[in-house]
């Protein structure tokens, strides 16, 4: 019952990248795609910091920030790039092409983040029926372009 508890919130993230992407997008035409990036996350950082500061629903310790690893800090810039790449792509490609080929991309990698144990996670060795879905999502990227 658990995992299905996951997977159910990981659906809904599904849903919710989907829908800012469209968004962000939007904002993009409007405004620049990397004015719109710089928005996002200003209106992202003020959101944290009132559920930090002001909500306290924090579980962690701030205080521990110089233990982590140098190489955990690249999520933020990573973030860029994705909240970058993700309103570019929509605008030019259309949401379900765009999403598609980075759910595509998002899989490939953790395949490989899996086997190599990257960062500091439990290795989870390649299997090759994942290659044959990694193809399959290609495969759909390709079905699903429409332009």
């Amino acid at each position: 019952m658990e995992g299905i508890i996951f997977i159910i919130i990981a659906a809904i993230s599904g849903l919710a990248m989907a829908i800012q992407g469209s968004l962000n997008s939007g904002l993009g035409k409007v405004i620049g795609d990397l004015e719109a990036t710089f928005v996002v996350h200003v209106i992202a950082t003020m959101l944290v910091s009132l559920l930090l500061f002001i909500f306290s629903l924090g579980k962690g310790d701030l205080s521990q920030l110089s233990e982590a690893p140098w190489y955990t800090y690249l999520g933020g810039i990573l973030n860029v790039i994705i909240l970058y790449g993700v309103i570019y792509s929509i605008a030019n490609l259309g949401v379900a092409n765009a999403t598609t080929a980075i759910i595509t991309g998002q899989v490939l990698t953790a395949i490989l983040v899996d086997h190599f144990g990257l960062f500091g996670l439990e290795k989870i060795h390649f299997q090759w029926t994942q290659l044959v879905g990694v193809l399959f999502l290609a495969i759909g990227v390709k079905l699903l372009y429409v332009k």
